[in-house]
């Protein structure tokens, strides 16, 4: 059409995506077509569901099919409506009665769905599907004098075609659950004829910049900041934090967020259309369309076993009774039973079925993983290297301990230090201001500041008990070099403390140090536990790589339980490091923040972005992102890719169990259409419903 740019099909997501030109009116000429062939445009942010049953076309044919077959079955049974049967080559043919125009009927009805695609495969893709397979054994029983078999084949096929879509739209489940996170309207404020006012809009309408209102109770309507009030938010939905977050004025918030007790004015950042749940939603149907090797690998392996069985079919009716004088009857009922036999149905679902669900699971629980293949590759694991800062350790430094030397009480050092580090954006100045803000103390007047490079800050303080004193904040280095001070009185504390990973700041005059001040990036709360539950979920080694000094990092490894530590490292070396780890053990998972740690990410077996909500790099360049920064998820990932492979190798043992037996049977002519059909579709259902499995989280 004129005005099309391009078009993106979606098949497990159910959703094709339109891409227009500027051309005016091109938006509603294809809407307008789209509705006259039946597929109107989605509003809003919902997904198409399958229809109910009493109006999916596909069950209806199928309920009549069983109505027809069922009412031949009964005049069969009760003897009613007999016929002359008719010779047709080595075909016995039909009975021509009332009970067998019932059978055709249920035949034709049952069988029309799945046999045209069938034929429109075979003439327009030079493909041979499972459909023909099913198509050429109901024929090939009713012009065998079997119209009943051949009847209960195309109504029981036609039950599990209808059945898929209800299937495929229960593993939408996860993706309709993300969906129905964000609230369709907001309370926005907005300017109406002059006046402040606040309106309730629809969802679509917001823009960036606009103000919308959250009430206790109420979730966020898209991704923002707060603007004014304070709250607690659940932001498990979204990232799968188990505990609310404390929001104030500043602070992101996502879209589906929960909002706790207070009431939040948040300024837009996103609209609908590009906030975090819309990403994840899009990442996860790029990720469900995207198929592991093991599904290749069947896809390929369908793609010439099913005309392999067709062939294989052919001959067997054919060869034994030219060749070896056998039974025309005989081997077309045996090839007939061996093709609905072989046919690989439970075998070609069992892998895609299991996968969209795992990815689906996996969103909803805060781990987005970008593919089928990257399941598979953290199923094999063996390997985990750690960034430190930001993922071992929460990448903001603390104040640990604070030791008073004299002159100088614990409060009057933190105040003296928090005002000269006032005006300062070094990390270890900013952790002293965060501390002495915490305990209550504000920072008073200095005059005189100075930045010494590399050691430290100076100032005169000029209000307070420390008044009229010029001091110098810094490392212990500035003390003995620049200020010629002995430290040999506390040289075995700064030894403890540096020894444990800590900086050491020291506040003092050229008459002496006033304290010490000891600085750490803290370790996350369950890092320890999260490597515990590593090495049980069957990792091997466990290594952390980091751009810190060595004494800092072996410190940290040892608190947690590091197998081993790499330290100094610039990004380019961690990159090396883990390209020598994946040589050494074959399966490495890199985890870090997506940014700084990118070249890692993508040199490891599975790159892992650790709290990628909201930063677009890392959701955009990782092959897996933990919503949370919270280790634990990483757990969760790897133990859910390992239960994803089990699901996968129990569903293809059953297959392939089922097709065996079938095939044994009908080739030794053991089994009977009957027998054939039920167990394939039997076979079919307990590989979907074993799949689905994995919708659990």
């Amino acid at each position: 059409m004129p005005g099309l740019r391009g078009v993106t099909v979606y098949p497990k997501a159910a959703k094709v995506v339109v891409r227009l030109g500027v051309e005016a009116g091109a938006a509603d000429r294809v809407r307008a077509r789209l509705r006259e062939l039946g597929f109107p445009t989605q509003a809003g942010s919902s997904m198409p569901a399958v229809p109910l049953p009493w109006k999916n076309p596909k069950i209806i044919a199928s309920t009549v099919s069983g109505l027809l077959l069922l009412t031949g079955w009964l005049l069969h049974r009760f003897g009613v409506g007999g016929g002359e049967r008719t010779v047709l080559g080595p075909f016995t043919g039909l009975a021509f009665g009332l009970a067998a125009w019932f059978y055709l009927g249920a035949l034709v009805v049952g069988a029309y769905s799945f046999a045209r695609e069938a034929l429109v495969s075979l003439v327009h893709e030079r493909s041979v599907g499972i459909e023909l397979l099913m198509t050429v054994a109901a024929v090939v029983a009713t012009l065998l004098g079997a119209p009943g078999e051949g009847a209960m084949l195309a109504f029981l096929y036609s039950m599990s075609e209808a059945a898929e879509g209800y299937t495929e739209q229960k593993t939408r489940s996860a993706i309709t659950a993300l969906m129905d996170l964000a609230p369709k309207v907001a309370l926005v404020r907005r300017t109406v004829n002059g006046e402040p006012n606040e309106v309730e809009l629809a969802v679509e309408e917001l823009v960036a910049g606009d103000i919308f209102i959250v009430k206790p109770g109420q979730a966020v309507a898209t991704d923002g900041e707060v603007d004014r009030g304070g709250s607690s938010v659940n932001q498990a939905p979204v990232t799968g934090e188990s505990a609310p977050v404390e929001k104030r004025p500043g602070d992101t918030v996502f879209a589906g967020s929960i909002n706790g007790e207070g009431v939040l004015e948040v300024r837009a950042t996103r609209a609908v259309g590009e906030n975090t749940i819309a990403r994840i939603i899009h990442l996860v149907e790029e990720a469900q369309e995207r198929k592991g090797n093991s599904q290749r690998f069947i896809e390929r392996f369908g793609a010439w076993y099913s005309p392999a069985v067709l062939l294989a079919g052919v001959l067997l009716a054919l060869v034994p009774p030219l060749l070896a004088g056998g039974e025309w009857h005989e081997w077309l009922t045996r090839a007939t039973v061996f093709i609905v036999a072989a046919a690989p149905c439970a075998l070609v679902i069992s892998i895609p079925i299991t996968l969209v669900a795992t990815l689906g699971t996996g969103a909803r629980h805060g781990v987005l993983i970008k593919g089928g293949v990257y399941v598979e590759a953290l199923a094999n694991v063996r390997v985990v290297a750690l960034d430190k800062t930001g993922t071992i350790t929460r990448g903001r430094p603390d104040v640990t301990d604070v030791i008073v030397l004299g002159g100088a009480s614990r409060h009057e050092l933190l105040g003296a230090a928090a005002t000269i580090e006032h005006r300062s954006q070094h990390p270890l100045a900013q952790a002293i201001r965060r501390n002495a803000d915490r305990e209550g103390i504000a920072p008073g007047e200095a005059t005189d500041f100075l930045s010494l490079t590399g050691a430290g800050a100076r100032g005169t303080i000029t209000s307070g008990p420390l008044a009229g004193r010029t001091l110098f904040v810094g490392s212990p280095a500035l003390f003995e070099t620049r200020l010629q001070l002995d430290l040999t009185a506390v040289a075995a504390d700064i030894q403890r403390l540096q020894e444990d990973g800590k900086s050491v700041v020291g506040i003092g005059d050229h008459a002496g140090l006033l304290g010490l001040i000891a600085i750490q990036d803290t370790v996350r709360r369950n890092a320890k536990a999260a490597i515990g539950a590593l090495r049980a979920a069957g990792v091997e080694r466990v290594v952390m790589l980091s751009g810190d000094n060595a004494r800092t990092a072996a410190a940290i490894a040892r608190q947690i339980g590091i197998d081993e530590v790499y330290a100094d490292l610039a990004p380019e070396d961690k990159a090396l490091r883990v390209r020598e780890l994946t040589r050494q053990s074959g399966h490495v998972a890199m985890v870090g923040d997506g940014v700084n740690d990118a070249p890692a990410l993508a040199e490891a077996s599975v790159g892992i972005a650790m709290g990628a909500a909201g930063t677009d790099v890392a959701l955009e360049t990782a092959d897996v992102a933990l919503m949370a920064d919270d280790l634990e998820k990483l757990v969760y990932a790897l133990r859910l890719a390992r239960r994803n492979a089990r699901v996968i190798r129990q569903n293809v043992a059953l297959s392939v169990a089922v097709i065996g037996v079938l095939v044994v049977g009908a080739l030794l002519g053991r089994f009977t259409l009957p027998v054939a059909v039920i167990g394939h579709e039997l076979s079919e259902f307990m590989v979907i419903a074993s799949g689905l499995r994995m919708l659990r989280g």
